[in-house]
Formats: structure tokens, C-alpha cells, sequence
């Protein structure tokens, strides 16, 4: 497909370069206090056994959900080119507004909690299997922050994450925001699975960068959004209600059509 032979990243370059002007550019934070910034994404956490029960129930059919490198072409050097026998996969739930009705319909109740989140970007299960560690990258749009609530994270040797200069170790039913843009890597040696949630929201900022980062959003949902619904049209997960089709109104994430200004969201 055209789009996945498009650089995406570097038509957003003048735009996180705009939004720099209010963030800090090179001083902006890595962190964020998840209450003061986003206080809906903490019914998530209150919410970590139910999500959890969800995530459990479509783990078994694990083989059946891509893995990240199949849904956008460009991301292939940090999924699949280190230990490529190992798997690095994402369950979408909602990219950029687009929602897989195959895959949000066999995890309902946490769809219903992403519907309480304000200025959703996109929200999935990263799944990556054991010894599976993540190269430093970057993500390219710093028009959103990334959460992460920790579903399974094994006991010996958990993975952990280098955000800049600082270090991160998951705990089930713990949870994180940060800022994606930032350079990071995910160091894995353990033996078992490591699933986390990720749920990404439109960065707060005032006018004129909220409206700004509110276009470029609409934006992706059509071209970056549409075209990866497209793909996962043809990777319905066994299990999924017969008659599952794709809709924008449906519930989960993922994209479909194709053309140019796109981000990469979907990430570790």
C-alpha cells in the first residue's frame, strides 16, 4: 500500500516544532502527574481487574493478533529487525478515533471505560513475548502523552523502560504518563509475556496548538487511521462475533485508507 511507503514522520516535524514553542522544545518533561493532567485515566487503574479479565480472555488466540511491523510497514527496524523470533504485537481498541468492531467487541467493558477518557488519541494491548526488548526510537508526534497501566508483567526480571535519562519498571495495576516523543527503549529478558494497556490523549495546550493538534488528529483518523483498519479487516482474531464489520463508530482502535500526514502512535 502507498502509505506504508510514505516517511509519515517527516511531514510532522514543522508541526512538533510549533507545538515546541509552548511544551519547551529540549525542556520539556518526560513525566506527567496523571491526576492533575488527565484524571479520567485513572478509572483505568481503578479499573485493572476488569481489563485485566478481558485481556486474559483474548491472550489464548494470541498467534491471531498482529504484530505491530504488519499494521504500519515503517516500524518494522524496532519490531521485528532485533530477535525476530520473538513477537512484539498490539490488540488494537482505537487509533486516531477508528474503531475495529472484531476486536473491540471481545473486550466491551473496557471499550465502555476508553468512552470516559477525554481528548482519546488511541488506545491497545501491547503484547510483547519474553526476551522480546524494544531498540531506542522516538515516537514523531509530541501532540499526544502516553499511558501505560501494567496487565501482566512477569515476577522474575520484569521489563523496563528508559524514557530519556530515566527508568521505568512495570507492576501490574500500576500506571505511568509520559511524554512518547522522547528517545526510549524497553529492556526485556524475562521469560514470560509482558502486557500493558496503553491508552495515548491529545497533549493539553491552549489555542492556537489545541486547535492545531484537534486538525492534525482528524487528519490521521482518515488517512493513517482508515488504512489500518483496512489491514485488520483481514485479521479478524478467532473468537470474534460472526458479522463483525468495520465501523467508525464501533468499539477499539485502528486505522484504514491511505495518503500522508500520519503519526505512529501504536508503540511500546
Amino acid at each position: 500500500m502507498i502509505l506504508d511507503q510514505i516517511n509519515y514522520e517527516s511531514l510532522l516535524v514543522p508541526i512538533n516544532r510549533f507545538y515546541d514553542l509552548h511544551i519547551g522544545g529540549v525542556r520539556r518533561p518526560v513525566f506527567f502527574d496523571i491526576a492533575a493532567t488527565r484524571p479520567e485515566l485513572l478509572e483505568l487503574d481503578r479499573n485493572f481487574s476488569v481489563i485485566r479479565e478481558e485481556l486474559l480472555g483474548i491472550l489464548p488466540a494470541k498467534a491471531n493478533i498482529p504484530r505491530y511491523h504488519e499494521l504500519d510497514e515503517m516500524q518494522y527496524n524496532i519490531s521485528a529487525r532485533v530477535a525476530p523470533e520473538k513477537d512484539w504485537k498490539v490488540y488494537p481498541l482505537d487509533i486516531m478515533g477508528v474503531r475495529p468492531p472484531a476486536f473491540c467487541s471481545r473486550c466491551p467493558r473496557t471499550t465502555a471505560l476508553l468512552d470516559g477518557i477525554p481528548g482519546l488519541f488511541e488506545a491497545f494491548f501491547s503484547i510483547l513475548e519474553g526476551g522480546k526488548s524494544i531498540p531506542a526510537h522516538e515516537g514523531p508526534y509530541r501532540g499526544y502523552l502516553r499511558y501505560h497501566l501494567g496487565l501482566v508483567v512477569p515476577e522474575h526480571n520484569p521489563p523496563s523502560i528508559r524514557l530519556k535519562d530515566q527508568v521505568y519498571t512495570w507492576q501490574e495495576g500500576q500506571s505511568i504518563l509520559f511524554d512518547d516523543s522522547w528517545d526510549h527503549e524497553v529492556y526485556n529478558e524475562s521469560d514470560g509475556d509482558r502486557v500493558v494497556l496503553i491508552v495515548d490523549i491529545r497533549r493539553p495546550m491552549p489555542q492556537p496548538f489545541d486547535a492545531v493538534n484537534r486538525l492534525t488528529q482528524a487528519v490521521m483518523k482518515r488517512v493513517y487511521g482508515r488504512h489500518v483498519l483496512k489491514k485488520l479487516d483481514a485479521m479478524t482474531p478467532t473468537g470474534a462475533p460472526a458479522g463483525a464489520a468495520s465501523d467508525d463508530h464501533a468499539p477499539a482502535p485502528t486505522p484504514e485508507t491511505g495518503q500522508a500526514l500520519a503519526g505512529e502512535p501504536i508503540g511500546s
